[in-house]
Parts: C-alpha cells; sequence; structure tokens
C-alpha cells in the first residue's frame, strides 16, 4: 500500500511538472508561440491580470517594453497572440490579409445576441462573412445611396442643433455625448428601417443596444468555459435583455414588411420608399449556408450597424468638442473654414464638408490623439502561419493593440500633443487611415476586416462638428474645466462627459 501511495505521489508530481510547463511556457518549445509571462497551471495568466486591479490595456503596455512588439497570453483556456507593432499588423492584415481575416469562437453570451455569429462583425471568414457584407456595402454605403439617404442626415442634424438650443437656455449647458449619440442613433435607425420614431423609442433603443455591449464584453467563462455553469444568472439576464431587444425592434421589422409588401408610399412613419432602408435587402436575403433570415437575424444584423456607428462617431465627436473648447485658436481656425466655405448663415451640404481641409484634419487628430479604441476587435488566422518569427496556431485570439501606433514616437512626433496642422504640413500628411499603405493610424481597422461604413461614420462627425461651430462659439462651464480623464466602454470614453456653454455666433 505504502509503494502504491508512492507511485500515485510521483505520478502526481510528473503531471503537475508536465501541466506546469504546458501552460507557462509560451515563448519557443514545440509551438514556437511567441513569447510572454509565464502562468499557472489551469489558469494561466488570467488570474495575475485580474489580481493586479487595472485596466488591461495599460498591462499590455508594460507586457510590451519586456517581451517586444508580439507576445502570447495563455488566458484561461483562451490563448491569446497580442500584436503591437505597426509593421507586423500592417503584414497580417493588409499584405496577407486572408490569412488573418477569420474570428475565434465566441463565448455563449455572445452567441445569443449574434444568433451563432450571423453577424457582419462576428461572422467566420466565408461565404456567410461575404454574402452579409456584400449585401450591406451595396445597399448602404454605395454613393448613389448615400445621396439618396441625405435629407434624412439633414433632418437629424436640423433636430440636433434645435435640441441643443434648447438644452443650453433651459440648463446653461449643453452636454456633448448624450445629444450627438440621439442624433447618429436616429440617422441609423431611419437608415436601417426607413422609419422615424420618436426621440423617446430612440433613447429606448439606444439604451437596450448600450447594454447589449456592455454584456457583451469579456467575463471571467468566457476564458474558463468550464465555470459556465456557474455564472447562469448571467446567462439569464443576457436572455432577458435579448427578449428586450426583440421587443424593441422587432415592431419595426414588422411594420416595414407591411409597408413593404403592400408597395405604399412614404407616409408619417415610413419615410424611407421601398428598396431605400437596409432591413429591405434582408428580407429578401438568403445566405447559401442558411437560406432565409429571421426576425432574429434582422435583429441582430440591424443592431449591429445601429450600436457600431452611434459609438465611435458620437466618441470621436465628443473628443474633438473638448480640444475645440479646451483651444479657442483651434476653434477659431476652423470657424474660418467653415464661413469661408458657406458663409455665417449658409446651409452646410454634405459636399462642402467633403472641402473642408482644416476640418478633416481636426477629425483625422482626434482619430489619431483619442481612437475609438484600443485594440481591433479579435482575429484569428484560419489555418496555422508564420508572423515575426514566432507560429501562430489556426483559431486562436490575434488581439492587435492598434493605441501603440499613435502613441509611437517614431511614427509621430509629439504624440501627446494635438495637433492638426501635422495633417496638413508634417508627419501626418498623406496619411491612409484605412493602412492600404501603412499602419500609422487604424481608427477602423483595416484590410478584409475594416469596417465597411468608416465613410459614412466620418461624413456624420463632419457634419455635427461643422454646423456645431458654424452655429456656436463653444466655451469651458466656469469653474468647471474639462477633463481629459478615459474611461473605458465599448469605445474609450470621457469619464466625465463633456460639457460646454454655447453662444450664438
Amino acid at each position: 500500500m505504502e509503494l502504491l501511495d508512492l507511485f500515485i505521489i510521483g505520478f502526481t508530481l510528473i503531471f503537475l511538472r508536465l501541466w506546469w510547463r504546458h501552460w507557462s511556457t509560451t515563448g519557443g518549445g514545440p509551438k514556437n508561440l511567441p513569447p510572454g509571462p509565464p502562468g499557472w497551471p489551469l489558469v494561466g495568466n488570467l488570474f495575475q491580470i485580474i489580481f493586479q486591479r487595472r485596466h488591461f490595456i495599460f498591462i499590455v503596455r508594460e507586457l510590451r517594453k519586456l517581451y517586444g512588439p508580439v507576445f502570447t497570453m495563455q488566458m484561461g483556456q483562451r490563448t491569446m497572440v497580442i500584436v503591437t507593432d505597426s509593421r507586423l499588423i500592417h503584414e497580417a492584415l493588409v499584405q496577407r490579409g486572408p490569412v488573418f481575416a477569420s474570428r475565434p469562437p465566441d463565448s455563449p453570451i455572445r452567441l445569443v445576441f449574434s444568433v451563432g455569429k450571423c453577424a457582419i462583425n462576428s461572422a467566420e471568414y466565408g461565404p456567410l462573412w461575404r454574402t452579409l457584407r456584400k449585401n450591406f456595402v451595396t445597399e448602404i454605403i454605395t454613393p448613389t445611396r448615400v445621396k439618396q439617404c441625405g435629407w434624412i442626415r439633414k433632418w437629424a442634424v436640423e433636430n440636433h442643433m434645435k435640441r441643443i438650443k434648447c438644452h443650453a437656455s433651459e440648463t446653461g449647458s449643453v452636454e456633448v455625448m448624450s445629444n450627438c449619440r440621439l442624433t447618429i442613433c436616429s440617422i441609423l435607425i431611419c437608415l436601417c428601417f426607413g422609419a422615424k420614431i420618436s426621440e423617446q423609442g430612440i433613447k429606448k433603443i439606444e439604451s437596450i443596444l448600450k447594454d447589449v455591449m456592455m454584456i457583451t464584453s469579456p467575463q471571467l467563462p468566457d476564458f474558463l468555459p468550464i465555470l459556465t455553469p456557474l455564472f447562469r444568472r448571467q446567462m439569464e439576464e443576457a436572455k432577458a435583455l435579448r427578449k428586450k431587444q426583440l421587443e424593441a425592434l422587432v415592431p419595426l421589422i414588422k411594420n416595414r414588411r407591411a409597408f413593404v409588401e403592400n408597395g405604399e408610399n412614404p407616409n408619417q412613419e415610413m419615410v424611407s420608399p421601398i428598396g431605400a432602408a437596409y432591413i429591405d435587402s434582408l428580407f429578401r436575403l438568403e445566405p447559401a449556408t442558411r437560406g432565409p433570415l429571421g426576425d432574429e437575424e434582422y435583429v441582430t444584423l440591424c443592431s449591429e450597424v445601429i450600436s457600431a456607428g452611434t459609438d465611435t462617431s458620437a466618441t470621436t465627436v465628443e473628443w474633438a468638442m473638448l480640444h475645440l473648447v479646451m483651444d479657442q485658436g483651434l476653434q477659431e481656425k476652423l470657424y474660418q473654414e467653415i464661413i469661408d466655405c458657406v458663409g455665417m448663415n449658409g446651409d452646410i451640404k454634405e459636399e462642402d464638408v467633403e472641402k473642408m481641409t482644416y476640418l478633416e484634419a481636426v477629425i483625422k487628430e482626434t482619430f489619431r490623439r483619442h481612437p475609438p479604441s484600443h485594440f481591433l476587435l479579435s482575429h484569428a488566422a484560419i489555418k496555422d502561419t508564420e508572423l515575426g518569427g514566432y507560429t501562430i496556431p489556426a483559431g486562436v485570439h490575434v488581439e492587435f493593440y492598434t493605441a501603440w501606433i499613435t502613441e509611437n514616437p517614431d511614427i509621430w512626433s509629439d504624440p501627446g500633443e494635438f495637433r492638426p496642422e501635422r495633417f496638413l504640413e508634417g508627419d501626418g500628411v498623406d496619411v491612409d487611415v484605412t493602412g492600404t499603405r501603412a499602419a500609422k493610424m487604424l481608427p477602423f481597422g483595416a484590410g478584409r476586416r475594416i469596417c465597411p461604413a468608416w465613410n459614412l461614420g466620418v461624413l456624420h462627425i463632419k457634419l455635427l462638428l461643422a454646423n456645431m461651430v458654424q452655429a456656436f462659439k463653444w466655451l469651458p462651464v466656469p469653474d468647471s474645466p474639462p477633463d481629459m480623464t478615459e474611461t473605458f466602454a465599448f469605445t474609450v470614453v470621457m469619464k466625465n462627459p463633456l460639457k460646454a456653454v454655447i453662444l450664438p455666433r
């Protein structure tokens, strides 16, 4: 019996030793993964990160200094390869785009909202993704469709200007983020469903979709699926939220379907003609791998358009306005360009903002200085491949940390300084925000998975900024200067939302 006990103990020690080597070694070895911090058995680096009680990006910045521009972290059962070097990011996303164009497996909660990854953002690289993306590009962002739907933006921006003027008279100041979110969300709801709905209805949808983004952010069971049964409450909350999402959007879908099937003309609610709303194209879409879509898929596909377009655009407007409020010289320079183009009281048309070079420089510098996210959405290689001399196994989470590119003093002079002029003369001239030529800034991603509607988002930002600066002078709230402290939600936002005093021009 004693001999058997010794055998069991010895076997256990050998097993634990091999297990430790498997989980703690990330660099070199048979797998030839990039180097990385040693981990613990079973959980890898997961609890080491949790116990630090700091946001992940601060840890990534330190690990980059220790392990180089590409390194590995074992987060529970999830292997993450983190890439921070602009050259390697460009190689992976652009030069070898198809290889890194897929998505890793999704968590159970995310699958609830994506209906089994039936979404442009989450679909794996293949026929379903191609069908969904091609349809979106054709129906939403062709020059013809953008021009056809220009009246929607004009209507929404006019309401925006009336609303902020009213808020200023009632409270003495304007909160930028909430007003911009409401305006952009109203545009995207109308583009998706062809409908004008009440401000209360817009706020309800906006709130639900914000909750969806928060509940689908990474949680412990995503890294340790074995713990999923212990998180039943979170799954129940996700299902309840999904039900609320369906209840909010399915009536719009049903109303639009009846409008299309009856061949009606635009009316007070359904303001877009048949064929001009995104949902109209989804009614007749039949992806080869799934067949006809249903209400669940319609809700998922329209929700991703509204969520992605609202947060990134509104966040960018807020950060840009922060710098215009803090530096009145910048604001005056932008104002002069606007009145030189359209006059003090002229209507700002979409073709006008495309001519405003300083406005574009302000927006590009905002993207550089305050990228909407520090990471791109997770990528995955479709097959075992090599990057930077290391092996990247198929299916692992490849995380591109793009914020470092915009902070890198080897790429940008005085990277911490907000200076739009750098895009008119300096290190920003001819910089390609799509990353096609080089990865100097990637606010929309790059390659096959670049945000397909990035041009539309920039148009919304230009229209809002130009109209807001033409109509009002924006000043800090007395005794309450703007706070540049960041916090991390779906996008990188201001911890304390920007409020400003406005004076009519």
